[in-house]
Formats: C-alpha cells, sequence, structure tokens
C-alpha cells in the first residue's frame, strides 16, 4: 500500500552550508534513518505461543447449563431479529464471549436449546448470566464492531490475536527540498510518501540499505543535514548523492528520489531498463567511472529482489494467509506483497480453543487483523471461512476500495498459498521444539532450587547508576516462551534519601513499587492486558548476594509476599562465570556445576536483565547530558533549550554554531544568541 502526502506546492531552497560538523561516527549513523514517531516500537517482539485452552474436557453439570439457559432465554424476548453484536457475561461482568449474527434473536435461540452443543459452548453458556446486546444497521457493520470489541474486551471463549502491534513503512519525505529515506510506524501524518507494510523492521533495514545504494537518497535528518560543509561518511562509501554540500545539484537529485520512489511503486523493471541504458551510454563514452556507478546501482537493486524471496508474477497486491494446526496450537503465517514484490512474512500464534476447526480460527483472525490496518485488494486463504464475501464487503467498506477475499484452487496464487502454509507448518514445528526446551529448563530449575511448583513467570532485578546519578531499576520477564520482552519495565529511582551508589536501597524502593502495585491491581480487580501471562510471578531472581538478598526479603515480609520465591545470584570470584553462588531465604547457599544446563539458563536471565538495565541507563545518562549543558545558560528557560536542540539536534552542534545561526531559531533573540555564543566561546566576543 503506498500513501502520498507530500505538499506538490512546496519550493525547493538551496542549502546552505555555513556550519561546521564533525564526521558521523558509526555509532552517529545508526538511528539517522529513523522517523522519531517510530522509535519507542523500534524493536519487533517474538511472537509466542499463547497459554493452551481446552475447555472440551467436560460439560458442565445439568443445574449450572439451566442456570445459563435461562439467562440466554431472557435475552431472547428481547433479541431483535436485525444485525448485531451480542455479548455473553459472567457473574463478575466479565466479558466472556462476543459474537455476531445476521438475526441476533435466532443466534441466541440456538444457545438455549437444551442439546447439540459442544464442550466449549456449554461451558460458555454454564457461566452467562447476562447477555447484552447492541444492533447495527448492516451484517457489515456487525462483524466490523465484533472484531473491535474481541480486540478491545479480548474475552475468554473467542480467538485472540496477539502481537498485532503496526507494521512499519518506508517514507521517503516530502517537507524538504532533498527528501529523506526512513523507518515509519504510527500515524501517517508527516508529508511524503509511504510504502509498505513491510513485515518486519529488519525487512525495512535491508530495503532502506540497499536502497541507499541504488538511489544513493539521504537518509539524515534535517538537523544534521543543514549543518554540513563537506559530505558525510555515507557519500564516501557510495551510499548517499550528497545533496547537504552540493555534490549533486538539485534536478540530479530528484530524479534519483523519483527512480527511488518508482522502484518501491512497483516499476522495478522500468528503473532497470534506464539504469541499464545509462550504464551502456556511459560505457560508450568511455566515462567509465561513471558507467560502474551504474553498475552498482543496478547490482543493489538485484540484491533487494534477491533477498525478497518469491516474487509473483501475476499479484501485484496481495495478502496471503495460511493456518497450520498441531498439539492444541494454531499457527496462521502472513505475507505481504506490494508492487509486485515480497515485503515480508510473520508468524502469529492466535489463543484458541484446541477443538475449534483452522477455517473458524481463521476467520476470526482476519476480522481482528484488519481492524487497525489498511487491507490490500486482493486476499488468498488457504482455507475458505465462513462469512467470507462478508469479510471482503466489510474491509471493502472499510478501505473505501473493492478488496476480494479469495481461496485459490490452481495456478500461482495456489502457489503462494502452499508456500505460505509450508512456512506455517515450520514456525509451529520451530516454536513447539523451543517451547519443549524451555519447559525442561525450568523443570530443571524447579528441581534445582526446591521450588514447590515449576514457575510460569520469573521476573530478575537489576540497577544500573554511575556514582548514584541517573540511577535506574529494570525487571524483565520470562516463561515457558522465553523472554517476554513485552512486559519488560524500567523503575527510574525517585528517593531523595538514598545515599549515592546505595545497591540496597535501590533494589528495595524498585520491590516495593512493583508489588505495591500488583497489590492495589488485584484489590481493584484489575486484569493484565495480556490475559495469557501470569500477573504474579512465580520467581524473583536478584542480581547480588547475600545483602541485595536480605534487602529484598525485608521488603517481601513487610508485604506479606510468602507466595513469591526469591533466590539472588552473586557472581564468582573475579567475576567469573560459571562460579555463581545462589543464595536463597532460610537455605544454605549453592553452586551448581559449571556446565549445568540450569546455570546458563540462570546466567542468560541474569545477563538479559544486565543488557536491558545497562540500555535504560544509557538513555537517561545520554539526556541528562545533551540537557545539561542548556540549563547552565541565563537566561535560557525549557522553551529556548527545546527549540535550540530541535533546531540543532544534538549540544555539540549548538557548541559549534555561530551567532548567526542561534539566531534564526524561533524564540531566540540577537541577545540571546550573543549571551548562547558567549557561553560556549568565553573570551571570544
Amino acid at each position: 500500500m503506498i500513501h502520498d502526502t507530500s505538499d506538490p506546492t512546496q519550493q525547493p531552497a538551496p542549502p546552505v552550508p555555513d556550519v561546521p560538523a564533525p564526521e558521523p561516527s558509526a555509532r552517529s549513523l545508526r538511528g539517522q534513518d529513523v522517523d522519531p514517531a517510530s522509535i519507542p516500537a523500534e524493536e519487533d517482539e517474538e511472537a509466542r505461543l499463547p497459554e493452551p485452552v481446552d475447555d472440551s474436557a467436560e460439560f458442565e453439570p445439568e443445574g449450572t447449563l439451566a442456570v445459563g439457559r435461562a439467562a440466554i432465554e431472557r435475552a431472547v424476548k428481547l433479541a431483535p431479529t436485525s444485525p448485531g453484536v451480542y455479548r455473553m457475561l459472567n457473574s463478575a461482568n466479565d466479558v466472556l464471549y462476543v459474537g455476531k449474527a445476521k438475526s441476533v434473536k435466532k443466534r441466541l435461540t440456538s444457545y438455549a436449546r437444551p442439546t447439540g452443543q459442544v464442550a466449549r459452548i456449554a461451558r460458555m453458556i454454564a457461566a452467562t448470566v447476562n447477555v447484552e446486546i447492541i444492533s447495527t444497521a448492516t451484517e457489515t457493520e456487525a462483524l466490523l464492531l465484533e472484531a473491535n470489541l474481541i480486540k478491545q474486551l479480548r474475552p475468554r471463549f473467542n480467538v485472540l490475536l496477539r502481537d498485532d502491534k503496526s507494521f512499519p513503512y518506508i517514507l521517503i519525505t516530502g517537507d524538504h527540498w532533498a527528501p529523506q529515506i526512513l523507518k515509519h510506524r504510527g500515524a501517517q501524518t508527516r508529508p511524503g510518501r509511504y510504502f509498505g507494510p513491510f513485515a518486519s523492521v529488519g525487512a525495512v533495514n535491508r530495503t532502506i540499505t540497499a536502497l541507499q545504494r541504488a538511489f544513493l537518497v539521504r537518509s539524515c535528518t534535517d538537523a544534521f543535514f543543514e549543518s554540513r560543509t563537506r559530505p558525510c561518511l555515507l557519500y564516501q562509501i557510495k551510499r548517499c548523492a550528497g545533496p547537504c554540500t552540493g555534490e549533486i545539484d538539485f534536478p540530479g537529485y530528484t530524479e534519483l528520489v523519483r527512480e527511488a520512489s518508482d522502484f518501491l511503486s512497483g516499476r522495478s523493471r522500468l528503473v532497470k531498463q534506464e539504469l541499464a541504458g545509462e550504464m551502456e551510454k556511459a560505457s560508450n563514452d568511455l566515462e567509465f567511472e561513471r558507467a560502474a556507478l551504474y553498475r552498482d546501482r543496478l547490482a543493489a537493486l538485484s540484491a533487494i529482489q534477491s533477498q525478497q524471496g518469491i516474487n509473483p508474477r501475476t499479484v501485484e497486491e496481495a495478502d496471503v494467509f495460511a493456518i497450520h494446526q498441531e498439539g492444541g496450537y494454531s499457527c496462521v503465517e502472513v505475507f505481504f506483497f506490494r508492487t509486485g514484490q515480497n515485503w515480508g512474512n510473520r508468524a502469529y500464534f492466535p489463543r484458541a480453543d484446541k477443538a475449534m476447526p483452522p477455517e473458524e480460527v481463521l476467520g476470526s483472525f482476519l476480522a481482528q487483523f484488519y481492524d487497525d490496518k489498511p487491507p490490500p485488494k486482493l486476499i488468498l486463504l488457504s482455507h475458505r471461512i465462513d462469512d467470507q464475501d462478508l469479510l471482503g464487503e466489510a474491509l471493502g467498506v472499510k478501505a473505501a476500495h473493492k478488496v476480494e477475499v479469495s481461496t485459490p484452487q490452481r495456478g500461482e496464487k495456489k502457489e503462494l498459498v502452499a508456500h505460505a502454509l509450508t512456512n506455517a507448518r515450520e514456525a509451529l514445528g520451530r516454536k513447539l521444539a523451543d517451547t519443549a526446551t524451555q519447559t525442561r529448563l525450568l523443570q530443571g530449575l524447579s528441581a534445582a532450587l526446591g521450588l514447590a511448583r515449576v514457575p510460569q513467570r520469573i521476573e530478575v532485578y537489576d540497577n544500573s547508576h554511575i556514582q548514584g546519578t541517573n540511577a535506574v531499576g529494570a525487571m524483565i520477564v520470562a516463561g515457558p516462551e522465553g523472554f517476554l520482552k513485552n512486559q519488560y519495565r524500567k523503575f527510574n529511582i525517585k528517593s531523595e534519601g538514598l545515599a549515592p551508589g546505595d545497591d540496597y536501597g535501590m533494589m528495595r524502593e524498585v520491590l516495593e513499587r512493583r508489588f505495591k502495585r500488583l497489590i492495589n491491581e488485584a484489590a481493584e480487580g484489575k486484569k493484565p492486558a495480556d490475559d495469557s501471562v501470569p500477573q504474579w510471578p512465580d520467581l524473583v531472581i536478584i542480581d547480588g548476594g547475600q545483602g541485595q538478598l536480605n534487602a529484598a526479603r525485608e521488603i517481601f515480609e513487610s508485604l506479606n509476599l510468602s507466595q513469591v520465591s526469591l533466590i539472588a545470584v552473586a557472581k564468582g570470584p573475579d567475576r567469573d562465570a560459571g562460579r555463581e553462588t545462589l543464595f536463597m531465604p532460610d537455605r544454605p547457599s549453592i553452586k551448581l556445576e559449571p556446565r549445568d544446563p540450569v546455570l546458563y539458563f540462570i546466567q542468560r536471565l541474569r545477563d538479559e536483565a544486565h543488557r536491558f538495565v545497562i540500555g535504560s541507563h544509557r538513555k537517561l545518562r545520554k539526556k541528562d547530558i545533551r540537557e545539561a549543558g542548556l540549563q547552565e545558560i541565563p537566561g535560557i528557560g525549557p522553551s529556548r533549550k527545546r527549540a535550540l536542540l530541535h533546531h540543532f539536534g544534538t549540544l555539540k552542534e549548538i557548541e559549534r554554531a555561530s551567532v548567526a545561526d542561534l539566531g534564526k531559531v524561533p524564540g531566540v533573540s540577537a541577545e540571546s544568541a550573543r549571551k548562547i555564543f558567549d557561553f560556549f566561546h568565553p573570551g571570544n566576543g
């Protein structure tokens, strides 16, 4: 899908490179091709298997079923014969199930029948004490509302889509005379052309890197661009045309941007023909350096298409869905094809009862999948679903263009579905194998530590600071599915009475804040956003020795947390891995064998917590350093500070700026510009 939000009336302006700037390091080059709006969701989390849902074991006692049927029969008397959405609720007013129907009255009547219900439906009926109904004008509206409510309410008896974050796009900006190429997530509000969706950030990164080699379009920020007086490293390694310093003129750079847009729009064959023609022309004119440049650009384009794997010949824009079931789990593999190119694939593991057929799981999955995403013109499925035509009609209304939902039986479309089905089968097999390995490690950990049960949620805590400054604590979470990164949390240390470097005090604050919040949420009846992950930990691991354990134990005892097991992991002599000591309350410390898989597992947990807390600390320290210099300048308040950082990007660029450049910043007067310059250049007045 391609979206164009650029302003055709904008006039180009020539660059004014009068502010010197240092050559960027490899570290500074990373992240320049990122839209700031995308930063919070930059990393893709690995999809994980849901908790198994098995409601097929037994029926509820007939008496309980009778109570549920009676509640439904009361709702039938008031139910309309028109389309709508119904919600079944239990005694705690929790939504058990959300459904839609062409005739709500007929659908509810089917639930009230005394026989013919499968086990899952019987259990749902038995738990029902009330039914709420929302009427809609059409069945199409009912389908869209049902999908929205399922994602919002996450009912126990519905198929639940997880890992449904927004997809990344490639953006070629339209608000600067020299457009920038970058990856973007979220609302498409910035002027420019958006190309996507891509399956992952990795797919976008690879494509952008190859596009830079092929079309030499810049990826640096506007502030970095405006500050250049000589080309940066990307120009030297032939990944940018150098428009910042006039290495290429405006018409030439505009042509490069046009070629990049044409390639992403599906006109790749035409672009390659044009480049091949220019290469041959340059060779005939004996301009071999220019011919070599075109040769390298053609090679970069070929690399993009080779990395994309399967590329369809007759399908220009489509999403392909294939579902495979095994071991009580379902995997839905999704492939994205845009402009005749494969823009990646992703595996999903929706939460569903193991007795549900693949057609039912896939149908519910699709409605939720497109609740917050633009559908393409064609959707190809491995299984024909109920209401397939209705889904196409509903998505067409939402997208304002015709959407065809098809289950192909022959030809290239059938081959695309078969390829997706193979990937779904392999993805589920890998996930089941990984889960089995993780389960064995958890069982071994439970045995080694003498735990009452195998932990389903492990929380690991660590702190980081430099002489007490920028102190931050962090929590990482692991379980049967491995690391649960969407459950990670960081804690900015707030206690004012702590002595610099008081690790014990920091740990007390982190644990107290964490578990007081859990206790309060439990008292208020709040549920976690992802109800497939346990809210309370079975095991807490502290990075440290006996002192850290005692600090944590004090908090646990004050909050009466007897149900949570606690251990501290102390590094060995000379901090050698493999010689760690494990401390536990009221028990002697233990050491595991250096090659024990359980010890490796504990080391991985500790190292992941260390990695996460160090990263959080560095971000905090970097922000503090960036702002510290400005805070000391007399007369520079928060508004001017933000304006300066927004204009120049970094404190170093502000320090390098001339008085005239400082005066160009909105809100900075000539007098303020002189004060700022004098602060950084004393004696140079």
